[in-house]
């Protein structure tokens, strides 16, 4: 249940691009669900959201910190009344000295320090609201512990997640070089900072990805560039020491061929590569490889869920909702 201010969710209006007559932005993330307009201003809005809530298993809710208390559904209140409500707040910095500040994902990823490190010349944003996105699947596992939780004590309890904390905990390998070794790491592009080769290549017509992980793999491609021995490049550690001069080296091989014949060469060979592919191109690569990548729901085309359950497989009930 999607619960609306009577002028709708904000995100209704976030377009173009439209379909159905919706901004698809809306569309992506509001498919299984029912609306229901509610005023929070006055009393009979109020009441009928605690009537919801009521008979709800779990509410989620991202007000600023404090909104909800003014309307009496804040955690403390309904765990008085509902010992076995399962409350997910998700803020942008928290709940004490940040309560104040906006949640807005693109802010986040500036102060979060993704931007420092995504791009070239200057920092760079990713190109989808990725800490929301990363935000709300955090939600649900910390909902999905907080379930089992209750499974067993039949209590609920209260489960926070900011946008700050989920961004600094998922940038894992770059956080943790700080945390651990003091490392403010730096823009490297399409580059890894601990892997080589790892990055974006020019071939004789589109760039191509090379993403070799291991000594093997690295073997691999040289045998497949017909690259001699060199000493700089034996390990994954000198690789990343010289990894300006590997570039080269790789680059001026790569650009004999097309894209697509060095995914073919390479990929047999167990060296991972392929073309930088545009939406249509990677719908069309899942495709292609029986991924199922799109549902119909309500006549409507939108991507799969990408968990497969052998049991209890995902449902496409009902389309995004209108406004009710």
């Amino acid at each position: 249940m999607k619960v609306e201010h009577p002028r709708g969710d904000e995100t209704r209006t976030w377009g173009p691009p439209h379909a159905h007559g919706h901004a698809t932005y809306f569309l992506s993330v509001n498919r299984n669900k029912r609306s229901r307009t509610i005023d929070l201003a006055t009393p009979a809005g109020v009441a009928a959201a605690r009537e919801l809530v009521l008979g709800a298993d779990v509410l989620v809710e991202n007000f600023r910190p404090g909104t909800m208390r003014r309307f009496g559904l804040d955690h403390e209140s309904l765990r008085e009344v509902h010992r076995g409500l399962v409350y997910c707040s998700v803020t942008g910095f928290g709940a004490g000295a940040g309560a104040a500040l906006p949640g807005y994902d693109l802010l986040v990823q500036a102060v979060g320090g993704l931007m420092s490190v995504t791009g070239g010349d200057e920092p760079t944003k990713v190109g989808v609201a990725l800490v929301d996105v990363l935000t709300g699947m955090h939600a649900a596992v910390g909902i999905l512990a907080a379930l089992r939780h209750r499974d067993r004590t039949g209590l609920g309890q209260l489960v926070e997640v900011d946008l700050l904390s989920v961004l600094l905990s998922s940038m894992v390998n770059q956080s943790a070089g700080y945390t651990l070794a003091g490392v403010v790491p730096g823009r490297l592009g399409n580059r890894h900072p601990s892997i080589a080769p790892y990055e974006v290549f020019p071939t004789a017509d589109a760039p191509v990805v090379l993403a070799v992980g291991n000594d093997r793999q690295f073997a691999r491609l040289c045998t497949a560039l017909d690259l001699p021995p060199d000493n700089r490049f034996t390990t994954n550690a000198q690789r990343v020491a010289h990894v300006d001069a590997l570039f080269d080296l790789l680059a001026a091989r790569l650009r004999a061929r097309p894209a697509a014949e060095w995914f073919a060469v390479l990929t047999p060979l167990g060296v991972p590569c392929g073309p930088v592919n545009d939406l249509a191109g990677a719908f069309a690569l899942a495709e292609s490889l029986g991924l199922d990548p799109t549902a119909e729901v309500g006549g409507m085309r939108l991507p799969a869920n990408p968990i497969r359950l052998s049991a209890t497989p995902a449902a496409y009930r009902l389309p995004p909702p209108n406004l009710e």
